[in-house]
């Protein structure tokens, strides 16, 4: 695949440039670069590239450049876009010979001199007063990467109820498939630290939409700090966005991105390292699974020894009844403290209470199982009901594990 810069243009400048910014930019480089990709955009591109650097000039205290990324556009958008680098201070054209707006991105993003990296959509729905905050936090070093939120409380958003529900719907699946802490994975209004950018960059595969969601994920994972920032965004009613067709796409990615992390071959733990975030590293998915599964093993042979003392006594419905609301109260609580990491009494009742329902899920699938069990053996060996049980157990435990995670500490599921 070629891949062509077609123009370039000279870094703007802004009034009360910072000297630390500059040092850290490098010599004569601009301390932010706004990445806008394209494609067959010559309608809006002009009137919101020269919108987007009238504010810049105005608003932004510090050397910017604008970069427009061009996804291999057959209408006027190249003709348009190098109109705007001749005539405008600090614009500069990238084109590329393939579509996707990660390709776009990535791309840009790591041949950019800029210290700080961003970009925004080319309808420019996000309201551009948002800028300086999403990027300041950047520029003093205090976090990673910054995000423009729909979902986040302070936000005032105008578009229709379908996007409004496939927005919700994917950051809802994001929090329980990922373990996702930030609230609005798609938003095009984005910046990241060149220096984390050229670490993460080489282990994002995704070339399409799914980019900024592999790229927070990933980040996320190995502890980087991400800022989160309410915006006021309004829908483009004319987007070409096929919503359909993206949504099938980024839960393929989430599923290709699970199984990557899953088998550990991305080298987050030295990127932890290299970036010193090491402390705030959520553990994810995996170190929740293997934790759930070590208070599981001990709530399991808890609940056979119960079990054992008391099915002469109570019978199997009676010790397996017993076993399982001792085990329960037990189990949560060291859930709530050894898995999820929630500390302190706040909320502890209700995470009890919601642990019963958690409980009748178990019930049902162990006692249905002990019931199926003498159905078809009027007498069985007592080794034969601890082994139905023992099964029953492990599938009960998987859907406790589901349960617990997505429901009863949902808000604690990134630790």
């Amino acid at each position: 695949m070629s891949i062509e810069t077609l123009s370039h243009g000279r870094a703007g400048t802004a009034a009360g440039t910072a000297a630390d910014a500059d040092a850290d930019a490098g010599a004569g480089a601009p301390v932010l670069d706004v990445v806008v990709p394209v494609y067959n955009e010559e309608a809006d591109l002009e009137p919101s590239v020269r919108r987007l650097h009238a504010h810049l000039t105005r608003e932004f205290p510090y050397p910017f450049r604008i970069t427009v990324a061009d996804n291999a556009s057959t209408d006027g958008t190249p003709a348009a876009a190098a109109r705007l680098a001749a005539e405008l201070a600090g614009v500069e054209v990238v084109t590329l010979a393939a579509k996707g707006r990660g390709r776009a991105l990535g791309h840009a993003w790591s041949r950019s001199d800029a210290a700080v990296l961003a970009y925004m959509d080319v309808d420019l729905s996000t309201d551009l007063a948002a800028l300086l905050p999403l990027v300041a936090p950047l520029i003093s070093g205090h976090s990673d990467l910054a995000i423009g939120s729909r979902l986040a409380p302070g936000s005032r958003v105008v578009r229709g109820a379908k996007r409004e529900f496939v927005s919700r719907s994917y950051n809802l699946i994001l929090r329980a498939a990922m373990a996702a802490r930030f609230s609005d994975a798609q938003c095009g209004f984005k910046a990241i630290r060149a220096d984390v950018a050229r670490r993460l960059l080489p282990m994002v595969e995704d070339t399409g939409w799914f980019f900024d969601t592999e790229l927070l994920v990933l980040a996320e994972r190995a502890g980087l700090r991400i800022h989160e920032v309410p915006v006021d965004w309004v829908d483009d009613p004319d987007s070409r966005v096929d919503i359909v067709a993206t949504a099938v796409a980024d839960l393929r990615g989430i599923a290709r991105l699970t199984r990557a992390l899953a088998s550990g071959r991305l080298p987050l733990s030295r990127l932890r390292e290299e970036t010193g975030r090491a402390a705030g590293a959520p553990a994810g998915l995996t170190g929740q699974a293997l934790r759930f599964a070590a208070v599981g093993a001990a709530s399991t042979l808890a609940y056979l020894a119960i079990f054992a003392a008391l099915r002469t006594g109570l019978g199997a419905q009676g010790a397996n009844l017993v076993a399982l609301a001792v085990t329960a109260v037990a189990n949560t609580a060291a859930n709530r403290r050894v898995t999820f990491g929630v500390r302190g009494p706040g909320g502890a009742w209700r995470h009890q209470a919601q642990g019963l329902v958690v409980l009748g899920v178990g019930l049902g699938l162990t006692s249905g199982s002990l019931a199926l069990l003498h159905a078809v053996a009027a007498a069985p060996h007592r080794s034969v009901e601890v082994a139905v049980l023992i099964a029953a157990n492990l599938f009960a435990t998987l859907v406790r594990f589901l349960m617990m995670r997505t429901w009863v500490f949902r808000g604690h599921s990134h630790v």
